[in-house]
């Protein structure tokens, strides 16, 4: 067997393993991408009425809008563990929470119960459309990192996704993104050089710059 069948095969194996991952519930990894979350939040200065205007690499977003969005994120994650079923539309928040508070409770609270209830096979249903569960956690996942990341460069920090995580939602991106999904949801893939850290691959395959513009 030659060097490039080898690796061929091992690609294949990858591939195969990262599709088994898919159809399961994956509490693991959306542990690992909330407790980055979390510490991320953990870090965060009291936000003033300025930050929260603040623009973000999610385009039309600022901060404040941001922050709403992956709070909403959180209850519709709680929601697919706890009901089987997700509200394309979630019930509106109460306007005046503490929003990073209100997140940190979320994600842990998420983890909590997506743990207890991990199990092969499910499926949760989104909008009348059924959904492997391991799908909604994958994407899960890939919403708390790359919105963490966002939050962090928004107020002008540079947070760095642990290696292995990043390494293993670059594996799982593709198959949760395809190209025809990405329309209004991720803009195209920022090219970045092949030496790039894991960190800067995936937010550049979500479509955003690594480097401040």
């Amino acid at each position: 067997m030659t060097a490039s069948e080898a690796a061929g095969r091992a690609g294949d194996a990858d591939r195969a393993e990262d599709l088994a991952a898919v159809q399961r519930y994956g509490s693991g990894l959306l542990r690992r991408a909330a407790d980055f979350c979390v510490e991320l939040l953990d870090g965060l200065p009291p936000l003033t009425r300025a930050d929260l205007a603040r623009p973000t690499p999610c385009a039309l977003w600022n901060l404040r809008m941001l922050l709403l969005h992956l709070d909403d994120s959180l209850a519709a994650l709680h929601e697919a563990v706890t009901d089987g079923s997700v509200r394309v539309v979630p019930p509106p928040g109460d306007p005046g929470r503490d929003l990073p508070a209100s997140l940190r409770d979320g994600a842990r609270r998420l983890v909590n119960v997506w743990t207890d209830a991990d199990r092969a096979g499910g499926v949760v249903m989104v909008g009348g459309c059924a959904v492997t569960a391991g799908v909604v956690a994958g994407a899960g996942a890939v919403e708390l990192v790359v919105h963490g990341w966002d939050i962090s460069r928004s107020l002008g920090g540079d947070a760095r996704i642990p290696g292995p995580l990043a390494e293993r939602l670059l594996r799982l991106a593709p198959l949760l993104i395809p190209g025809h999904a990405r329309a209004g949801l991720f803009g195209p893939p920022v090219p970045v050089p092949p030496d790039a850290q894991p960190t800067d691959r995936l937010v550049a395959f979500l479509g955003r710059a690594p480097e401040p513009g």
